[in-house]
């Protein structure tokens, strides 16, 4: 006799949980957890690394990322509004920036702002300036196309509003569409912001004082004085303390943009 659709569900889902709980007692019983403990959850590694992994490495994390992040939005501007000029040659710079520094791995931007333009140029930045630029430069071209993206989705009837009652184009730009354009990226900027949090672990690779250490370079110097996970664990714990919370903020952001959009979908109607 045939199964209906509701029984197939209800024994495939059955199925799944003996799964699951069969792969929890095979882990519980197999697990060395004695090396397990030492490995990851080893009090006397945590405790050689507190509080200077939230005074020094947590600090410098978020003042790497808020640089990059305040340059990458400046750069990004100039290029959106590039991307969206008449001038032909404006268009094509802004497209050559974006598809470069999207195309090629942050690392690079990295090495060649620490080893690369010291040895060409003679020009030897600190290691702040080295994380703003190098943030910045990778960060601007996702941004700019963020808020080129942004510009775009602002109805076209608040700019012919805005010029019908004599405003200019730079300042219907300056005070009409880009403040709307922000209102419509906040979610995904706040994405970007994310990501930049992350790229910043990469500034380990240049050298760094120990008050310059962010959480990976912090991290990695735990595990090599303890022989343990744990510091490494501690590191991740606190790029959670960053990224979770932007990402409720973004998700919330998400849902109430949503529900305007049906706000006014509603006016209309």
């Amino acid at each position: 006799m045939a199964m209906s659709r509701r029984k197939r569900a209800r024994l495939i889902r059955g199925v799944q949980y003996a799964v699951l709980v069969l792969a929890l007692v095979l882990l519980g019983v197999l697990a060395d957890w004695g090396t397990i403990k030492n490995a990851f959850f080893n009090v006397d590694a945590a405790a050689t690394q507190f509080p200077a992994i939230f005074t020094d490495a947590l600090v410098n994390t978020i003042v790497y990322t808020a640089l990059g992040f305040a340059l990458g939005l400046g750069i990004g501007m100039v290029l959106a509004l590039m991307k969206l000029s008449s001038v032909g040659p404006y268009r094509w710079l802004a497209t050559l920036y974006i598809e470069f520094f999207r195309g090629i791995p942050a690392l690079l931007v990295f090495i060649a702002l620490g080893y690369g333009v010291p040895l060409a140029f003679g020009i030897r930045f600190d290691i702040y300036s080295t994380a703003a630029i190098a943030l910045g430069l990778v960060g601007s071209a996702y941004i700019a196309e963020t808020l080129r993206a942004g510009i775009q989705a602002v109805p076209h009837g608040q700019i012919e509003a805005a010029r019908s009652l004599g405003m200019s184009q730079a300042r219907t730009t300056m005070t009409v569409v880009i403040p709307q354009a922000f209102r419509i990226i906040l979610p995904p900027l706040t994405n970007e912001l994310i990501l930049l949090t992350k790229d910043s672990s990469l500034i380990y690779l240049l050298g760094l004082a120990r008050d310059e250490y962010e959480l990976a370079k912090f991290g990695r110097e735990g595990l090599n004085a303890t022989g343990s996970l744990t510091p490494i664990l501690l590191a991740g714990l606190c790029y959670l303390i960053i990224t979770v919370p932007l990402g409720y903020l973004s998700r919330y952001l998400e849902r109430r943009s949503g529900r305007k959009e049906e706000q006014g979908l509603k006016v209309t109607a």
